[in-house]
């Protein structure tokens, strides 16, 4: 695991779209897995920058998000769909056809999770994964607790993520009580990961992985056991980190 401490959210950005850019250049399909939230904003400006000023395409590129809550449609403004439209697909030059998302509003969950997990497989896996940290270590939606084997699945959002998500809606309320997820044996599948960090928010998360055991009670901590991730965080998330560990 490599560690890249840089000063705030916008280097960590940069780097992250520099990282993101490199291979989406070099790969000949690279099979991108995505995450939302506002870790990855800045680096999805940075790359539509680069798009931009002819850096680089996206067009043989395809995509799969982590996460989509249930039971919000792809036009709903709280969804996965629309904040990654609004952010990034429609600034650059992906084709829709390549961009997957878990389907909202399935009306058969488990078969949905099936057929999400099974799209990944038959694009030929992920070549790099973009992950965040939540405040209790989750990846994705994967809570603590979560088997490290789960594949893709729907999961039960615990009152910290909810209140956590909560500020993209207009009450706690309205935040959905359920989401689909890549499961933690889908994500170690991706040959490649970077997990993005900043602020203190995030520090003891940060610290509990970097220096704590393997444990389902913190599920960003199997990332030890892959052989190609890379951490961008910021000062703040390394806080608790002696720059010996870094």
């Amino acid at each position: 695991m490599e560690i890249i401490r840089v000063k705030d959210y916008e280097t960590m950005s940069k780097k992250a779209s520099e990282i993101v850019a490199d291979r989406v250049k070099t790969l000949e399909n690279p099979i991108l897995g995505l995450a939302t939230g506002s870790t990855p904003e800045g680096m999805y400006r940075y790359l539509i920058e680069k798009y931009q000023a002819g850096e680089v395409s996206f067009k043989s590129a395809k995509s799969f998000n982590l996460d989509e809550y249930v039971g919000l449609s792809a036009d709903d403004k709280n969804s996965y769909n629309y904040y990654m439209f609004d952010k990034f697909f429609n600034h650059v030059d992906i084709l829709k056809e390549n961009v997957n998302l878990p389907n909202g509003t399935a009306t058969d969950l488990k078969q949905a999770c099936l057929d999400y997990d099974q799209k990944i497989k038959d694009a030929g896996g992920i070549d790099i994964q973009v992950l965040g940290i939540g405040v209790n270590g989750h990846i994705g939606f994967n809570e603590p607790g979560t088997p490290f084997t789960m594949r893709t699945h729907v999961v039960d959002l615990t009152e910290s993520t909810r209140q956590a998500n909560s500020i993209y809606f207009s009450s706690l309320d309205e935040v959905p009580t359920q989401a689909f997820t890549m499961g933690i044996g889908t994500i170690m599948e991706s040959k490649e990961i970077i997990l993005l960090a900043y602020g203190e928010s995030k520090a003891n998360a940060i610290a509990q992985m970097l220096k704590g055991e393997v444990t389902e009670d913190l599920p960003a901590s199997i990332l030890k056991n892959h052989p190609n991730v890379t951490v961008i965080a910021d000062e703040k998330a390394l806080s608790q980190i002696g720059r010996a560990h870094v």
